[in-house]
C-alpha cells in the first residue's frame, strides 16, 4: 500500500475529553479492562478446573470468554493509552491488527452463540439423542468449524482490504475497523463492499435464522410439555441466551449498516460500535454465571476454596 519503509500513521477520531475528566476516564477505562479480564478468567478457570462442568453447554460457553478477552485486549490498552496521553495516532500495522481482532471477535461471538443455541435445541427437543449428537468428537468438530469459518471469512475480508492503496489518514471511528479503513482508500472498493455485505447476510443472517428456528422449536416443546419445572428452566436459560444474542446482533448490524448510509449520525454509530466492544465482554460472564445454577455453584465453591486457601497460607506464614 506504500513504498515507504516506515509504517503509515493514522489518526483515530478524537475522544474530545476535557482536562478535568482525563484521570477519571483513565481510571474508569483501566478498571473496566481489569474487571473484564478478571470475570472472564474466573469463568474460564472455573469451567476448566471443575469436571462437573465438562459438558457440551459449558465447553461451548468456554469459547465465549476467550473471544471476549481478545476483543478487550484489542480495544482497551490503546484506548487507555490515548486517554492518558491524548494521543490518537496509531500506525498502520497496529490499526490492521486491532481491526482484524475486533472483527474476529464479532464473528466468533456470533457463531459461538449460534452453536450454543443449537446445543440447547438438541437438549430440549431431542433429549434422548443429545449424548449422541453432542458427543465429544462432534463437539470438537463444531468448535473447530466455528473458529475455522471465523478465521477464513475475516482473513479474506482483510486480504481484500490490504490490496488497496490508502490515500487518507483519518479514521472516522474511535477504533480501527474494516468500514472505517475502507473510507480511507482511494481505489475502487466495489469488491470489498459486495463481500462485506454478503458476509453480513450469510454470517449474521444465517446465525439469526439458526437461533430463531432453535428457539421457536424450544418454545413449542416448552409449552406442550406437562413438566412445569423443566419448562421454567428451559425458558430461563434460553431466554437469557436469546436476549444476549439479539442485543449483540442488533447493535452490530446497525453499526455496520450505518457506515453505508451517508446521513447516518456518526456519534450514534460510534456509540453503538463501542458498546459492542464493552458490554458483551463485561456482561457475558456475569449473565451466564448468574443464570446457570450449576455454574454459579461451581463459581462459589471455587472462590471459597481459594479464599480459604489464602487464609490458611497466611496463618502458616505467621507461625513460621
Amino acid at each position: 500500500m506504500s513504498t515507504n519503509s516506515s509504517p503509515l500513521v493514522f489518526t483515530l477520531e478524537t475522544l474530545a475529553l476535557p482536562d478535568a475528566s482525563i484521570y477519571p476516564m483513565f481510571f474508569l477505562g483501566t478498571l473496566t479492562y481489569v474487571l473484564i479480564t478478571f470475570f472472564n478468567v474466573l469463568l474460564l478457570t472455573t469451567i476448566a478446573l471443575n469436571k462437573k462442568l465438562h459438558k457440551p453447554m459449558f465447553i461451548l460457553l468456554f469459547n465465549l470468554p476467550l473471544s471476549d478477552m481478545v476483543c478487550a485486549t484489542a480495544f482497551f490498552p490503546h484506548l487507555i493509552y490515548s486517554i492518558m496521553t491524548q494521543d490518537r495516532l496509531i500506525n498502520k500495522p497496529a490499526c490492521i491488527i486491532q481491526a482484524f481482532l475486533i472483527h474476529f471477535y464479532g464473528t466468533g461471538n456470533m457463531l459461538v452463540l449460534t452453536a450454543m443455541a443449537y446445543d440447547r435445541y438438541v437438549a430440549v427437543c431431542c433429549p434422548l439423542r443429545y449424548n449422541t449428537i453432542m458427543s465429544p468428537p462432534n463437539l470438537v468438530r463444531i468448535i473447530t468449524t466455528v473458529w475455522l469459518i471465523t478465521f477464513l471469512v475475516i482473513g479474506a475480508l482483510f486480504f481484500l482490504l490490504m490490496r488497496l492503496k490508502v490515500c487518507r489518514r483519518n479514521v472516522v471511528d474511535l477504533f480501527c475497523n474494516n468500514p472505517s479503513l475502507l473510507k480511507m482508500v482511494c481505489e475502487d472498493t466495489t469488491v470489498n463492499n459486495i463481500y462485506g455485505l454478503a458476509l453480513m447476510c450469510v454470517v449474521q443472517g444465517g446465525s439469526l435464522a439458526v437461533v430463531m428456528y432453535s428457539y421457536v422449536r424450544i418454545l413449542h416443546v416448552c409449552f406442550v410439555t406437562s413438566q412445569t419445572d423443566t419448562r421454567r428452566k428451559a425458558i430461563q436459560t434460553c431466554g437469557t441466551h436469546l436476549i444476549v444474542f439479539l442485543i449483540f446482533q442488533i447493535n452490530s448490524v446497525t453499526a455496520l449498516i450505518s457506515h453505508r448510509i451517508v446521513n447516518a449520525n456518526p456519534y450514534m454509530r460510534r456509540l453503538l460500535g463501542v458498546s459492542i466492544l464493552v458490554f458483551p465482554p463485561f456482561l457475558d460472564p456475569i449473565i451466564y454465571g448468574l443464570k446457570s445454577v450449576e455454574l454459579k455453584q461451581s463459581l462459589r465453591m471455587f472462590l471459597k476454596r481459594n479464599i480459604v486457601g489464602v487464609k490458611l497460607l497466611k496463618k502458616k506464614r505467621r507461625h513460621l
